[in-house]
């Protein structure tokens, strides 16, 4: 879409005589000044913003304090072209440079997805975004300090209580689908993760602590939008768990995001993207020592290749996969990792074989996942239907239709767009064989 240029801000500018380099500096020693530093402008930013970009908060605001001196009279936000309550419409898709605009972005995001904000309802995935969020991620300097100076004492309570939400809707997330709590998440996030982000107090190392905490939240409210198919705001929400990953200095986290932003790009078909992503994310694991996160991050990589139809590349990435889960120690590594046992990492192996078409070894490794923790009822949905595919490409058409038969029933339980799909794609392989009398009762009890 192409933006109108901002000519209140650049008859501004002429009034006062800046020069656009003048601005750019003005305005980055007036945010160290305010208590955001890190500000690092220049004159292509100044153009950007005549050419219609808005910038982030608090960059409005200062400039306004920069014009109002100069000019001798009070300047507001829409004097400058750019009204308080204009939102930009690539909210959440840019990982900002510093962690006051990283706040700034992520509860602005909170907000709008609370209101249920149009542009964020209609949003599509970008590529771009998810490739620049990954770039940044690997290329940006360690965080200054990630501090708050406002007039609300963060404390370890505050950070647990976060950790403890994260943790019981997880749970209900897998028992139940994203449906039936995502709404809750994101309230949340607005109502008790914004104000202790904008109006806390806290040193660098709770800093830390908190951006750990709100990475976490904000990585499950965007792979809970992606379970419900909202791929354009769930991949907004991932970039901005990255960011506060970035803040918190967690590599181990940061790599862990970026699998899911690989995983959702598989789901999507975007193979080549998913693979970028997946080896972005090993870097992360590397730099982290989890071992089971890297081997979550060379088996997407075989996914990706696998839907690629690459069977050459899909092994090789499955054998480095295999190699670093073999030389995991579960009992050093982050909690969060711990749904990633020998169940779910044969689910993905059979994942890589259906795609290539390898319909035995789908359903061995389908059937070796199926040994897993009850609680994960999505996931047993999942891995049901991988075994009723493989079943289907063996020739076993009864046992097929018996395992679809229990991934329907677990279907209809949960509010889950990706369940759906999963159903959709079981019944798209099961039509040719239509007039079969075990497809035939399979149709008629599922209707």
């Amino acid at each position: 879409m192409e933006r109108e240029p901002n000519r209140l801000l650049q008859q501004l500018i002429a009034e006062a005589g800046f020069s656009h380099k003048g601005l750019a500096r003005r305005l980055n020693d007036l945010g160290a000044a305010r208590g955001t530093p890190g500000l690092k402008y220049d004159h292509s930013s100044v153009l950007r913003w005549i050419g219609g970009q808005r910038p982030r908060e608090p960059v409005p605001c200062l400039l306004t304090e920069i014009f109002a001196l100069r000019l001798g009279r009070q300047v507001t936000t829409e004097d400058l072209g750019m009204p308080a309550g204009t939102t930009p419409l690539d909210l959440g898709q840019e990982f900002t440079h510093t962690w006051q605009e990283g706040v700034a972005t992520v509860t602005a995001l909170w907000r709008a997805d609370v209101e249920r904000r149009r542009f964020l309802l209609d949003s599509t995935f970008a590529i771009g975004a998810g490739s620049v969020g990954a770039i940044r991620w690997l290329t940006a300097p360690q965080e200054g300090r990630p501090t708050g100076t406002g007039g609300r004492r963060v404390g370890k309570a505050d950070i647990a209580a976060i950790h403890e939400v994260t943790r019981s809707f997880g749970e209900l997330d897998n028992r139940f689908g994203s449906g039936r709590v995502r709404s809750s998440v994101v309230k949340y996030l607005d109502t008790a993760v914004s104000p202790l982000l904008k109006e806390g107090s806290y040193d660098d190392s709770t800093g830390r602590e908190l951006a750990a905490a709100s990475a976490e939240l904000t990585r499950l409210a965007g792979w809970m939008a992606y379970d419900l198919e909202q791929h354009g705001l769930a991949q907004r929400y991932l970039i901005q768990a990255l960011r506060l990953a970035r803040g918190a200095a967690d590599h181990a986290l940061g790599g862990e995001i970026l699998a899911g932003m690989s995983h959702q790009a598989i789901y999507m078909g975007q193979y080549a993207h998913a693979i970028d992503l997946a080896r972005a994310a090993q870097l992360s694991a590397e730099r982290s020592g989890v071992r089971t996160l890297l081997a979550s991050c060379h088996v997407l990589e075989a996914h990706a290749h696998a839907g690629r139809g690459d069977g050459k590349a899909c092994g090789a990435a499955l054998n480095a996969a295999e190699r670093a889960f073999e030389a995991r120690d579960a009992d050093a590594e982050p909690e969060w990792i711990g749904y990633f046992d020998e169940a779910y990492l044969s689910a993905k192996f059979s994942h890589c074989f259906r795609d290539l078409g390898d319909g035995e070894r789908t359903v061995r490794f389908a059937r070796r996942s199926l040994d897993m923790d009850g609680r994960f009822v999505r996931g047993r949905m999942f891995n049901l239907s991988l075994l009723s595919a493989g079943l289907l490409q063996t020739g076993e058409l009864e046992g097929a239709c018996a395992a679809a038969g229990d991934a329907f029933g677990l279907a209809g339980e949960l509010q889950s767009a990706r369940s759906q799909s999963y159903v959709a794609d079981l019944r798209r392989r099961l039509a040719p064989y239509r007039d079969e009398p075990p497809v035939r009762s399979l149709h008629l009890h599922t209707t």
